[in-house]
């Protein structure tokens, strides 16, 4: 069961995913050749810390550090140390934090200097995939419209979407209810109305969408090792469509016109 989030509660929490995507504009600007993937975790803990919040990810569950951040063939939970960044590579950055008992939480994947054109296609379309998800976020769409607006975007364009790792339901835990899968039929699973948020996260890869996790119990890559993408926003349904919680809230002029009305 999905919780919904009060006016004052929304406001934390894009606070919180403020600080997640102003992090990641540090993040993306510090993944250059010959950066370690250990000094992208280190900005990316002491500006969460600077801030006054606290790191999502670090201990949670047993994960070793601030951020995820998965190289090339590597999807999702990729471990921080100290493999270098070389020109041509992407590097999914998937990072969140606590402030004030909410959480935030935001991916994207960067290029690290000049990267192939199939790289960036694959980014382009990823992105694509969350965005056409985004706009699904409206009250009385189904949790299964996100999925099949994701899938479709990304499917159409010749790539494949993955199944063993699903969004979420984002509030006062990192991970709440609904599951939000990035892939399925319409008009199935939870209905949507406003107050629900959640983390919308496409992972999309160049070839299979079959993926298998190292021996690191965390690593995940794909199967057929060629490129995977992700992205991720958190979103609020509101009564006038969806609120990307790290961007300025949209409606207020259709609320003052509703309010004169």
């Amino acid at each position: 069961m999905s919780v919904q989030k009060s006016w004052s509660e929304l406001q934390t929490m894009a606070r919180a995913a403020r600080l997640v995507i102003e992090t990641l504009d540090l993040l993306e600007a510090a993944a250059v050749p010959g950066a370690t993937t250990g000094d992208l975790d280190r900005i990316a803990q002491e500006n969460i810390e600077k801030a006054g919040a606290r790191p999502a990810f670090l201990g949670y569950r047993g994960f070793p550090a601030t951020l995820c951040a998965s190289v090339n063939e590597e999807v999702v939970h990729g471990i921080p140390g100290s493999r270098k960044l070389r020109e041509g590579d992407i590097v999914g950055l998937d990072l969140g934090c606590i402030l004030d008992g909410f959480f935030g939480d935001s991916a994207r994947t960067v290029a690290v200097g000049q990267v192939s054109p199939e790289a960036e296609s694959l980014m382009t379309a990823t992105r694509g995939a969350l965005l056409a998800g985004v706009e699904v976020c409206r009250p009385g769409q189904r949790v299964g419209d996100i999925g099949h607006a994701v899938q479709s975007h990304a499917e159409s364009r010749g790539y494949s979407v993955v199944r063993e790792f699903v969004g979420h339901g984002i509030g006062t835990s990192l991970h709440e209810e609904p599951q939000v899968p990035n892939y399925g039929p319409p008009g199935r699973r939870e209905r949507l109305v406003p107050g629900m948020c959640l983390a919308i996260e496409p992972m999309v890869n160049a070839g299979v969408p079959d993926v298998e996790v190292l021996g690191d119990g965390w690593t995940a890559v794909t199967k057929d090792r060629r490129l995977s993408a992700h992205f991720e926003y958190a979103v609020a349904v509101t009564a006038y469509g969806p609120w990307i919680l790290s961007e300025p809230y949209p409606y207020a002029e259709l609320e003052a016109e509703a309010a004169h009305a």
